[in-house]
């Protein structure tokens, strides 16, 4: 049940040093070219990275912050064409939830790593750094990265019991 993978999904940023194999990425990335986008526009496009090297150098984007992907087997890279949609951060950030989703579905373990907005260096934004090593197009931005792999550690699920109730509202605020 999706309540279940809701509950049990928790940010991981230490994986085991196993492959993740053909068959499990190969589902991830249908998954995400199954989500919706604004108006059917798919502005979307993903980068799965299994290059140890590459993810490594990956990792270094937004110093400490991003430090733990150079222990993920994979990297899904998740950008968009700018100029095709002004809904272009909407559609990949539901397509980041979706990869998210169907990775904990799978047994594996994921985190987000925001790249959008978010910098390398002083002078050189996160995104930049991302589209110089992959050899991303300039018209296309990264909005994230997901760091997917074999958990090496363990987080209980949500309870119930500590949801923000205060936060749903019926009707009116």
């Amino acid at each position: 049940m999706l309540f279940d993978i809701l509950k049990s999904r928790r940010s991981i940023r230490k994986f085991q040093n196993k492959e993740v194999e053909k068959e499990k990425i190969d589902v991830i990335l249908k998954s995400a070219l199954l989500s919706p986008s604004s108006r059917s526009i798919r502005p979307w496009q993903f980068i799965a990275v299994t290059d140890a090297v590459l993810i490594r150098q990956l990792s270094l984007c937004r110093g400490p912050a991003s430090q733990f992907l150079s222990g993920a087997p994979l990297a899904i890279v998740v950008l968009a064409d700018k100029t095709s949609s002004d809904a272009w951060i909407e559609d990949t950030s539901i397509a980041a939830t979706i990869i998210q989703l169907t990775v904990q579905d799978l047994d594996l373990g994921s985190c987000w790593i925001q790249v959008r907005e978010r910098f390398h260096t002083e002078q050189e934004t996160a995104g930049d750094y991302i589209r110089e090593v992959l050899e991303i197009p300039e018209q296309y931005r990264v909005e994230c990265m997901i760091a997917i792999g074999y958990p090496a550690e363990e987080k209980k699920p949500y309870e119930e019991s500590t949801l923000l109730y205060q936060k749903l509202h019926y009707n009116k605020f």
